[in-house]
């Protein structure tokens, strides 16, 4: 195979990344480490001003004589709208180039009312938030949707929760109304990339759990989210446990973790016993109570979660699991108990320098990893370069590329 050159890959795009990274600051800095001529550095750094993803800073100290003008990653130049759902509570924001958070919401809903109803509802909230922002600044759009999401289509398929959603492609509706590319993945994947890149971005091997009305993980691998071949990767709710006790799951087989140790299943277990508990927060006041047996209960959903857990490590030799979702945050007896069965049941090498961990972002996970999702995918080289294809034969087209 033919040895590639530095000058050979440095297009618009590929400036772009050394300047967002910082490895070249200056036009000199980027003829040196691309190896590009002069005119050829003006050129693509003119390209990336014109399309306000660069700006000019005179500002940088000089040796002598006139100061060098650097170049900086204009995170003001576009915004991108990003969204969370969960089975009850959705977050909805617009975020700068840079994935911070410039306006945003947090509101329940129930997904279960449908597409028809929810995506409406989000679209409408967007141009509620962008506010005086023309149209003409969205890059991109990035959901996390709690199904199974096969991901190059953004289609949903086999949901946990969304039930009368399975089979519904999400990206052509979104861009109907916002004509920029349209990401869609899992709830807990977007939740591991904001924990991964928000917290843990030194570490390559990562898991995230949630732990809520349904139970998954999310999965970085070599620094990148694990989807598997088809989106499926991460479902480790319907992992099935020892002695379930013959509990129906939703996806047709017993004793999926998901049915025997979830926030759902916690309340049905709770009921059975004769407490008056309807949400999460009821079960938190009986913990907090020293109810006995809703510790019992409690930790047992604990066991039955650190059994499956335990084998995932064993497989995956993550160096980080990260627990999140209102039930995982709530209770410090379960997340005792995940531990305790992950270290005893694992094997001493996948352990040895095993982090357990509380989520720090928790809920807001979901919006940056929405956030860091779609702007990796606008502003990687390859799509910068598209873009600029795209415009030069059609100025107006400038944000109105859809995804493939």
């Amino acid at each position: 195979m033919p040895r590639r050159t530095a000058a050979t890959l440095a297009t618009s795009g590929e400036v772009l990344r050394l300047i967002r990274t910082g490895e070249a600051v200056t036009r000199a800095d980027l003829g040196r480490v691309t190896g590009l001529s002069r005119p050829a550095v003006q050129l693509r750094v003119g390209e990336l001003l014109e399309r306000g993803l660069v700006v000019e800073r005179t500002d940088a100290p000089s040796t002598g004589g006139r100061p060098p003008v650097r170049l900086e990653f204009n995170a003001a130049g576009g915004v991108v709208l990003v969204a969370a759902l969960g089975a009850s509570r959705t977050r909805v924001a617009v975020c700068d180039l840079a994935g911070e958070e410039l306006a945003g919401r947090e509101f329940s809903m129930d997904v279960e009312e449908g597409p028809n109803v929810v995506l409406p509802l989000l679209m409408d909230t967007w141009d509620e938030l962008l506010g005086d922002r023309p149209h003409s600044m969205i890059r991109g759009v990035g959901m996390g949707v709690p199904a199974t999401v096969e991901f190059a289509e953004g289609r949903t398929e086999s949901a946990r929760v969304m039930a009368s959603w399975t089979g519904v492609v999400i990206p052509p509706i979104i861009r109907e109304r916002f004509p920029v590319p349209v990401l869609v993945d899992n709830d807990v994947n977007v939740l591991a990339i904001g924990e991964h890149r928000g917290v843990y971005p030194e570490l390559g091997d990562l898991m995230f759990v949630k732990v809520s009305t349904r139970i998954g993980a999310g999965v970085i691998a070599g620094g990148g989210i694990l989807r598997g071949a088809l989106g499926a990767a991460g479902e480790i709710g319907h992992i099935p446990v020892l002695d379930g006790g013959g509990v129906l799951c939703r996806c047709g087989n017993t004793d999926c973790v998901d049915s025997v140790a979830s926030g759902t299943a916690l309340l049905r277990d709770l009921r059975a016993l004769g407490k008056d508990v309807k949400t999460i927060a009821d079960v938190t006041a009986l913990v907090r109570a020293g109810d006995a047996e809703t510790m019992a209960t409690v930790r047992e959903a604990g066991r039955r979660i650190g059994e499956v857990l335990a084998g995932a490590v064993n497989i995956l030799n993550p160096a980080v699991v990260v627990l999140g979702g209102d039930v995982a945050e709530a209770f410090g007896p379960l997340v005792s108990s995940i531990r305790e069965v992950v270290y005893r049941r694992s094997t001493a090498l996948a352990t040895r320098r095993l982090r357990i961990e509380p989520s720090r972002l928790g809920a807001g996970a979901g919006i940056t990893g929405c956030a860091v999702m779609v702007l990796d995918h606008v502003l990687s080289p390859e799509a910068v370069d598209e873009t600029m294809t795209v415009t030069a034969l059609r100025p107006d087209a400038l944000t109105a590329r859809p995804a493939g």
